[in-house]
């Protein structure tokens, strides 16, 4: 993990720096403004990273502004550095072939400034809109038929979520929209596929964030296993959490609802990183698991799903990628997974990965949507 951060710092820094010069080009021969935007754009860009390690001793206003501001910045990070990067790219063309007018190439200082104010009212917009679609969270119906086998239930009503990420960014408004979507779909057994929490518990229990949890009482109960970001926060607090909400957590085990069907859960695959220990092998998960009821597994995110496949898995669902959250990060999880954002069906395992009922970061969605999944399950004779 030290090796990731220093990558990451070390990116995040160059990126920064791109943008910071190019503003304080704008600025000119104000001392005291530079000044000024310097300290503004060191609080504001590390805001995230300030605020998550001085949790302990900031004043809880503070902290939730500090790390509000600081994610809304990443968003805002990405699309200046686009804007930017089209701004040079236009003017490199226009060396070689010179097709502006005059006035952009003389470097006129009015000029730049106009220019600034234009990229920072487009961004502004465009992470203002990307706010407002993140708050539309939509219901996606799935219709499976999977093997009774010696099951008693012919149908079930699964909702599912995953990646909600709370955190004072969001907090229980979010989770208060989601409950209320989900009791109105009158399910059986609610599934949660892993990030849950994006803050550490004690932070979460100290605003009362997740009460709205004890509103769901489906019939089977809900269920949910650890994701990468139960790890980051301290899985043993955020797991305790969870519990004390209603919501039974499934850690590279399984269980039989109702003499019916199988649910299995796994930990992450980011467990080493953090605990120094490995998650189980599917195959010794379900090696006592009789072949006679279907099975549903859990598993946060979705790397090798030809593992589900050959351990006779009827149903994976997953989350963790958000399908990019922001463009064009969709373009990037496309490539890196198998699925990145829906259904697929390999051999005789149904999958689904959720784009997440929650945002990570900033809580903006541009190329995405939030959504919760209602999977209406026939179970029909072999």
């Amino acid at each position: 993990m030290p090796l990731f951060f220093v990558i990451f710092f070390t990116v995040y820094t160059a990126l920064n720096s791109y943008v910071f010069i190019r503003g304080w080009q704008v600025i000119g021969n104000y001392p005291i403004l530079k000044i000024i935007y310097l300290l503004i754009f060191i609080i504001v860009a590390y805001g995230y990273v300030f605020a998550k390690i001085l949790y302990k001793i900031l004043p809880p206003l503070l902290y939730d502004i500090w790390l509000g501001a600081g994610a809304i910045w990443f968003a805002l990070l990405v699309y200046f550095i686009l804007t930017l990067l089209l701004i040079d790219i236009i003017r490199f063309i226009d060396s070689k072939f010179i097709f502006l007018p005059e006035l952009f190439r003389s470097g006129d200082s009015n000029v730049k400034r106009y220019t600034a104010v234009a990229v920072i009212f487009i961004v502004s917009v465009i992470v203002f809109l990307g706010n407002l679609n993140k708050r539309n969270i939509d219901v996606r119906t799935l219709e499976l038929m999977l093997p009774k086998g010696q099951g008693k239930l012919n149908e079930l009503n699964i909702v599912m979520a995953s990646d909600i990420h709370l955190s004072p960014i969001d907090g229980e408004r979010l989770l208060k929209r989601i409950i209320d979507k989900m009791n109105s779909l009158n399910p059986d057994i609610i599934l949660l596929a892993g990030d849950i929490v994006d803050d550490k518990a004690e932070i979460l229990e100290a605003r009362g964030i997740g009460k709205s949890f004890k509103l769901l009482k489906p019939r089977y109960g809900v269920y949910s296993i650890n994701g990468n970001h139960e790890f980051i926060n301290g899985v043993e607090s955020s797991v305790r959490y969870g519990e004390s909400l209603g919501i039974k957590f499934i850690r590279d085990s399984f269980i039989l609802i109702d003499s019916s069907f199988y649910l299995i859960g796994r930990e992450d695959s980011a467990m080493p990183q953090f605990t120094g220990k490995q998650r189980k092998n599917l195959e010794e998960i379900v090696k006592n698991i009789s072949n006679h009821y279907p099975r549903i597994l859990l598993d946060h995110t979705p790397f090798k799903l030809e593992q589900a496949v050959n351990n006779n898995i009827d149903l994976q669902l997953s989350g963790h990628t958000h399908h990019g959250q922001i463009w064009p990060a969709n373009i990037i999880t496309n490539i890196i997974y198998e699925v990145s954002w829906g259904y697929k069906k390999k051999g005789n395992t149904h999958f689904y990965v959720s784009s997440g009922a929650g945002t990570w970061g900033p809580p903006v969605r541009i190329g995405s949507r939030s959504e919760i999944v209602n999977i209406k399950i026939k179970f029909v004779e072999n």
